[in-house]
C-alpha cells in the first residue's frame, strides 16, 4: 500500500493517469457527446445515478476530469470542477451558493473583476454584498446579516497583499452557518485554504497553475456534494450556464501542474530577493515574506514550508505618472513586461488602480489604502535575479527615484 502524501506537490505526483494506449500522459478526449450501449444507463446518467459515465462535455469529459482530480488532490478536497476562466469559477461558485435575496460579506481588497461582479452585477439578481477590511475580524462578523450566505476572500489579497486569517474566518463562518469561499490564485501550494477551514476554493488557472499565459481557465474545489450540485442537469449553475473548459487546454494545464512546485519555489525566491533589495533602498515595498509586513507571522503560521512566500510584491511610487514612467523604463531595460495578469515565467507589472483594480471606484481605492502609484509585480522565473535587480536599480537611478 502506498503511503499517503500530506503535501500538495506529492499528492499531485501520486496521481497515475495513463493514456488509453498506455501513454504516460492521459489521452485527450475531443468528443462533445458520448455513446451508451444501454438506454437505461443514459437515463441513470441524466439522473446523476451512474458512476464513471460521460454524457456531454458541458457536463463532464475525461480530459477535464483528469485536471479536476489533480486540482482536488492539490487542494485536499473531495472533488473539483474546471471552468473556461477564473471568473467562470468565481461566479459559478457564488451563484450556486446564493439565491435572490441573499447577502455576501467580502473583502474589499479583491480582484477588480470579482469586485465588479459583486458590486455591479449580482444586484441584478437581488444579491447584495457588504465589503469590509478582511483583516478586521470584528468588522467581518458585524457585517453578517440573517440572510448572509457567504464570506468571500483571497488567501493573499489582490493587490494589497493582505493575509487573510483563514482559520479565524472559518470560525466566524461556522458560528453563523455561512460558507467560506477563498480565492487561492496567488498562493497555490503555499497555502491550502481547505485545510485551514474554507468550504470552497476557487482559482484562476490562467495564472501560476498553468504558468505560461497561453490560455484562460479556472477551477472550483470543494466537497462531492457541492461539486455535484454545480453540474446537476436541472439546477447546476455550471451545467446550465456552460463555462466548460476545452479538453485540449485541460490536457496542457494538467502537464504544467506537475511543475508547479518547482516554479512556485523559484517565483518566491526571486520575489524575496527583489523585495529585500528594493526595500533596502528605502522604497515602499509590500511583500509577505518581509518581517515588516503586518501579516508576516500569520503567513508563516498558515503556509506550507518549502514553497516560499509567493511571487507577488508591490512597489508604491506615489503617483500614476511616476508609475507609468518607471514601468516603461523597466520594460525597455528588460526587467519584464508592462502587462496585466500574473504567474508568467517573465516578470509582469502594472499600475493596479489603472488596470486590474480599475473596476474599484477611486474613492474606495483610497479608503482601502491603495495608492494611485501602486505597481503590482508578478516576479518571473529569472535564472539570474541579481542581474534583474541591477537592471531595476538602473531604472530607479536614471529616473532619480533614489
Amino acid at each position: 500500500m502506498k503511503e499517503k502524501s500530506i503535501d500538495p506537490a506529492s499528492r499531485i505526483q501520486d496521481l497515475e493517469n495513463f493514456g488509453e494506449f498506455g501513454g504516460v500522459n492521459p489521452s485527450v478526449t475531443d468528443s462533445a457527446t458520448y455513446t451508451f450501449m444501454h438506454a437505461k444507463t443514459m437515463l441513470e446518467t441524466f439522473q446523476g445515478e451512474a458512476e464513471g459515465c460521460f454524457l456531454y462535455s458541458r457536463h463532464w469529459n475525461p480530459s477535464n476530469k483528469y485536471l479536476a482530480d489533480a486540482m482536488a488532490a492539490m487542494e485536499g478536497t473531495e472533488a473539483a470542477w474546471v471552468t473556461a476562466s477564473g471568473m467562470g469559477a468565481i461566479s459559478n461558485a457564488i451563484m450556486q451558493i446564493c439565491q435572490a435575496g441573499d447577502h455576501i460579506v467580502s473583502s474589499v481588497t479583491t480582484y477588480g473583476g470579482t469586485f465588479a461582479l459583486m458590486k455591479n452585477y449580482l444586484p441584478k439578481f437581488n444579491i447584495e454584498t457588504r465589503f469590509v477590511r478582511i483583516t478586521d475580524l470584528e468588522a467581518v462578523e458585524k457585517a453578517i446579516q440573517p440572510n448572509t450566505k457567504m464570506i468571500y476572500t483571497e488567501s493573499v489579497t489582490n493587490p494589497l497583499l493582505e493575509v487573510s486569517d483563514l482559520p479565524k474566518l472559518s470560525e466566524i463562518a461556522r458560528k453563523h452557518n455561512v460558507k467560506l469561499v477563498v480565492d487561492n490564485t496567488f498562493t497555490p501550494m503555499i497555502i491550502e485554504p481547505r485545510k485551514l477551514g474554507a468550504d470552497v476554493v476557487v482559482y484562476s488557472l490562467t495564472k501560476f497553475v498553468n504558468g505560461k499565459n497561453d490560455c484562460v481557465a479556472g477551477a472550483i474545489c470543494g466537497d462531492v456534494d457541492f461539486i455535484s450540485s454545480l453540474i446537476d442537469v436541472n439546477e447546476g449553475t455550471s451545467m446550465l450556464l456552460g463555462p466548460v473548459l476545452d479538453p485540449l487546454r485541460s490536457s496542457q494545464i494538467l502537464k504544467n501542474l506537475h511543475t508547479l512546485h518547482i516554479r512556485m519555489k523559484q517565483h518566491s525566491e526571486n520575489a524575496m530577493y527583489l523585495a529585500d533589495k528594493l526595500s533596502g533602498l528605502g522604497l515602499k515595498i509590500v511583500y509577505p515574506g518581509l518581517t515588516g509586513h503586518p501579516g508576516h507571522e500569520l503567513m508563516k503560521k498558515q503556509m506550507n514550508t518549502g514553497f516560499g512566500y509567493g511571487g507577488m510584491l508591490t512597489l508604491d511610487v506615489n503617483s500614476a505618472e511616476r508609475a507609468a514612467e518607471l514601468m516603461e523604463c523597466l520594460e525597455l531595460k528588460g526587467v519584464g513586461y508592462l502587462a496585466v495578469s500574473l504567474g508568467y515565467f517573465k516578470t509582469l507589472f502594472s499600475n493596479s488602480g489603472k488596470s486590474t483594480s480599475s473596476e474599484v471606484p477611486e474613492e474606495i481605492q483610497k479608503e482601502m489604502g491603495m495608492s494611485e502609484g501602486l505597481i503590482r509585480f508578478s516576479v518571473g522565473l529569472d535564472h539570474n535575479i541579481k542581474r534583474t535587480f541591477k537592471l531595476f536599480k538602473n531604472c530607479l537611478e536614471d529616473l532619480e527615484f533614489l
